[in-house]
């Protein structure tokens, strides 16, 4: 079906434009410094504050209380350097996990320890934000063993320079690590939740597109052949039975005014094709169109469902009869069962001709098979063209009946 191909592709092309879209922005994101990506870059500043922490060592070290104080503020900036980088860098996953950034938390670490073990006193208070960097860089099964380790490398360093203080460090650097991973873990969670949710309102929006013009081209084909056939009718015996013309041009007005209806419960989304009414509407027109109906049935009365489905094939299986097949012969059979109805159509013309793939046999095709049916269709071997449709009959207890 045109309509479905169309739909489709307009759904690709939004998915695609999405991606490009989002790989636009994570590279501007790069280019500009900012981190795209789960969150934003100013999620990352709001861990830069913490970096006050160590303002008892600036403190130190302008009052002139550390040692070697050009090695101890090579040592700050070094540290702070590599805090800032890494709370960056955990906000996107691809820069979070890359090799880099692990050696980078290494390299924080290290930097640590060594003040600690130099200095000791108040450049203790690194260790909490050390914990801080590895809870937003570490994330999943790997946090627990990595925050062990830092943890008890903290009370180890804490308690050599400080005695039982080391407590309260090593406390700090275990809750700072804990607590920053799952609020991260968090965030990103919500935000995937959220593009989930938009995702789905994007895809229900395509899917409802792609009904419609499915039903717009099933319902307009069928109409605007029966009005063609009608008018050459009305055109044909005009001269001869102007009674019997304007007959034609009664139908045609009906015709006209059934599609009104028809479109409008179309957009609603109510619409089901009746099959008894779309045989009756098969008779009267493939007779205007000078081809002999023929139709058959058994079996019992079919669930609505499966008759509205069957329904929608008769329409568009005689609309092609009409427009490409040139039969003089069309014989509709359908027979049901408990289990299953076979709705066969078949015409003694010439086929569908170059009819291009997309046609309405293959929306068709997609609405059966999503019921768990299947549909066939392909010349008949010494002319003509055969349509076969096969589906479940549904539960006694879904049926909602139709009087036949």
């Amino acid at each position: 079906m045109r309509g479905d191909r169309t739909g489709l592709r307009q759904w690709r092309a939004g998915r695609e434009r999405r991606r490009a879209r989002a790989a636009g922005e994570e590279a501007c994101g790069e280019a500009s410094g900012h981190l795209p990506g789960t969150m934003l870059p100013r999620n990352a500043l709001t861990l830069l504050p913490w970096l006050l922490l160590g303002m008892g060592a600036v403190s130190n070290i302008v009052q002139g209380k550390t040692p070697n104080p050009w090695v101890g503020g090579a040592g700050l900036l070094a540290f702070n350097s590599l805090y800032i980088t890494l709370v960056f860098r955990a906000f996107h996953e691809r820069a979070r996990t890359a090799p880099s950034t692990r050696w980078c938390l290494v390299a924080l670490g290290a930097v640590t320890c060594a003040l600690a073990l130099a200095y000791g006193g108040t450049w203790l208070l690194f260790f909490p934000l050390l914990g801080l960097a590895t809870g937003a860089v570490v994330r999943g099964r790997g946090l627990g063993p990595v925050m062990i380790l830092v943890t008890t490398v903290a009370g180890v360093i804490a308690g050599r320079q400080e005695g039982l203080s080391a407590i309260g460090i090593a406390y700090g650097t275990f809750l700072s690590g804990m607590v920053t991973a799952a609020l991260l873990a968090l965030s990103e969670t919500v935000k995937e939740l959220r593009d989930t949710r938009q995702e789905l309102a994007r895809a229900a929006v395509d899917e409802e597109r792609l009904r419609f013009s499915r039903d717009l081209h099933d319902l307009l084909g069928h109409t605007l052949s029966v009005i063609v056939v009608k008018s050459e009718a009305a055109r044909r015996i005009a001269p001869r039975d102007m009674d019997a013309a304007l007959d034609q041009v009664r139908d045609i007005e009906s015709v006209g005014r059934q599609a009104l209806t028809e479109i409008r419960e179309a957009v609603t989304g109510y619409r089901d094709a009746s099959l008894e009414a779309e045989l009756d509407r098969a008779r009267n027109v493939l007779s205007a169109a000078g081809v002999e109906p023929v139709v058959r049935r058994s079996g019992p009365p079919l669930p609505a469902q499966t008759a509205a489905l069957l329904g929608w094939v008769v329409r568009e299986a005689t609309t092609n009869v009409i427009r490409h097949s040139g039969a003089a012969t069309c014989e509709i059979e359908l027979r049901g069962s408990a289990e299953r109805a076979r709705l066969v159509i078949t015409d003694d013309g010439h086929g569908v001709g170059s009819a291009p793939p997309g046609s309405g046999l293959t929306g068709l095709g997609e609405r059966l098979a999503a019921a768990g049916g299947t549909l066939d269709s392909g010349p008949v071997p010494g002319g003509g063209f055969k349509v076969t449709a096969e589906l479940p009959v549904e539960p006694a207890g879904h049926e909602d009946g139709e009087n036949r």
